[in-house]
């Protein structure tokens, strides 16, 4: 009961200013995510330990001067993503489509034509908040696979703002079973995954080497893939300039069970390095991907 009043608390007070936000103008927006910045970075210093650690780890040939460098660049793009994913509650279509747009969208197209539904995977990268667009351009019903918030009433209003372009929010745990009733139907379907984040130890199946450090991969996306034939395709997403983005699509392949084990998992987080690799500053390094680094079982090593 005290749980559930707090969360309506938080949300009374909370969502007044993200409707506020989500009415400025762009020049606005990021006049606040400006100021933002300083509140993160130098006042609450929001998981800087945690981005540091994480920078010094993959980078390690970089000098502290260079990671204090890709800290800010790091935070200045989180805090614009923070806010673009709240304007998405009140963009209009046409604003989407200018700022977020789909450079080989064929790609899509010749997926289409044969007849399988789509595992699209991409990494927590530059913006992915605004894809949910693609529905005006695709014939595939579009599910977003994502993490359930633990506030139910931010969590309804991320659900209805992901739905106006048709698309659907489902929870990694509706993710199986609603694939499972989708391939019984007519309707193509279209699942993105943003696999590149830690599995719980006890459900990590396979290590492999991400930016060189030996971690536990997601193989969720590729098992699913397999289990009901499934295509896989990998989104790349390029900031061109604040509040606009240019997306690629790559196919991986249409014969999901030709692959060997984990292959298809390893060959994701290849291109998921290669992103970072050329622009380090967009990737989200606030979240503790490596933290399992050291807890690999023997026989992994």
């Amino acid at each position: 009961m005290l749980n559930k009043f707090t969360n309506l608390f938080s949300f009374i007070m909370l969502y007044p200013m993200f409707w506020v936000v989500s009415r400025l103008n762009f020049y606005l927006l990021f006049k606040l995510s400006d100021f933002l910045f300083y509140i993160f970075y130098y006042i609450i210093r929001y998981r800087r330990e945690t981005v540091r650690h994480n920078l010094t780890l993959v980078f390690p040939e970089k000098s502290k001067k260079e990671i204090k460098n890709l800290e800010l660049k790091t935070y200045r793009n989180l805090t614009d993503v923070i806010l673009e994913s709240i304007k998405f509650i009140n963009m209009t279509e046409n604003e989407v489509k200018e700022r977020f747009q789909f450079k080989n969208i064929e790609v899509l197209k010749e997926l289409e034509k044969t007849n399988q539904d789509l595992i699209v995977m991409c990494g927590h990268y530059a913006s992915w908040e605004w894809v949910f667009i693609l529905d005006r351009f695709v014939k595939y019903d579009i599910y977003g696979v994502y993490k359930k918030l633990s506030n139910p009433y931010f969590d309804k209003v991320i659900k209805k703002s992901r739905s106006k372009f048709n698309g659907k929010l489902i929870s990694t745990k509706e993710a199986i079973p609603r694939i499972g009733k989708n391939t019984k139907s007519k309707d193509l379907c279209l699942y993105g995954f943003a696999s590149d984040q830690t599995p719980k130890l006890k459900r990590a199946f396979h290590w492999g080497k991400f930016m060189n450090v030996h971690v536990p991969i997601h193989t969720g996306a590729e098992m699913l893939a397999k289990k009901y034939n499934l295509a896989i395709a990998f989104l790349s997403v390029e900031k061109i300039k604040r509040g606009y983005y240019m997306t690629t699509f790559e196919k991986i392949t249409t014969t999901p069970r030709d692959y060997k084990d984990f292959e298809i998992s390893d060959l994701f987080i290849k291109k998921v390095e290669k992103q970072i690799i050329e622009a380090p500053e967009f990737y989200t390094w606030t979240h503790k991907r490596w933290k399992h680094k050291d807890k690999a079982p023997s026989k992994e090593l």
